[in-house]
């Protein structure tokens, strides 16, 4: 039986995850296009916070760091190809009963995803990572307590929050860490890149996501499907959040109205 001090900072986890959504509002701009111009070339590179600006149904996003940039840290938003090939992936802070039927829906498209993980869904949440784990989804390292790396000048404090995680995984599953890491928020700074890369990592952003992470105001299905079907692109590396109950409605549909589009599901294995 759980302790009372057990349930306190389950509880204290899944408000710091929930205040940390809510500030994510300037990020619902970012991916409307509301953060950056909707014309002009990226800039090679930008500190901040993780931006794009969609011009055209169907053709990558402008992000305000360029790929080439990016490339020079094993960091990555989009793969640049021609061919019909989405990545998917899924960030989660807490379990709140939607992971179940994405990992069902995966599984019936064959589809491979990355999950990055906080230290508080592998503490509370070990039979699911275990399942992503033997289904053959990559574990990803969203640090151990999900703060801002932007602001994180320390190697050994920047190091420290991943190699936490790295622990605890290897103490769930008897394997050791994938070597993929997404900044929490999409915060990110130059130092940022290069203790990652340091440390082994390949950092990965995106280039499709949308607002699903608000839990009470979830999108309609109408409206996830207008986002994620129209704006869905060659060599998209989509970001989805595992919390979400409409994501989890959805995604076996998704996932079928995506293959009939002519997409097939890459493994972030294919980033070189």
């Amino acid at each position: 039986m759980k302790t009372p001090s057990v349930y306190i900072r389950q509880a204290v986890c899944l408000v710091f995850f929930l205040a940390f959504c809510y500030c994510l509002g300037g990020e619902a701009a970012s991916l409307s296009g509301g953060r950056l111009p909707v014309s002009g070339t990226a800039p090679a590179a930008s500190e901040g916070s993780w931006g794009l600006s969609f011009q055209e149904e169907g053709k990558p996003p402008q992000a305000n760091a360029s790929a080439d940039y990016l490339r020079q840290f094993h960091a990555y938003y989009a793969m640049d190809t021609d061919e019909k090939v989405l990545f998917l992936t899924f960030d989660a802070g807490y379990e709140n009963g939607n992971t179940a039927a994405i990992l069902d829906a995966l599984k019936k498209h064959q589809a491979p995803a990355a999950f990055f993980l906080v230290g508080h869904y592998l503490e509370t949440s070990p039979d699911l990572v275990r399942r992503m784990v033997s289904e053959g989804h990559i574990v990803g390292n969203h640090t151990w307590s999900h703060p801002d790396m932007s602001h994180m000048a320390s190697y050994d404090d920047f190091a420290g929050q991943l190699s936490r995680l790295e622990e605890a995984y290897f103490q769930l599953t008897g394997e050791e860490m994938p070597r993929y890491y997404r900044p929490p928020q999409g915060l990110y700074s130059e130092d940022n890149l290069q203790m990652a890369q340091e440390l082994g990592y390949k950092t990965f952003f995106w280039s499709l996501a949308y607002a699903d992470w608000y839990q009470d105001r979830q999108p309609s299905r109408e409206e996830a499907f207008e986002k994620l079907l129209g704006r869905i692109h060659p060599g998209a590396v989509v970001l989805l959040h595992s919390t979400s109950q409409t994501n989890g409605e959805i995604l076996d549909e998704l996932l079928t109205r995506w293959e009939e589009m002519g997409y097939r599901f890459g493994s972030l294995e294919e980033f070189e």
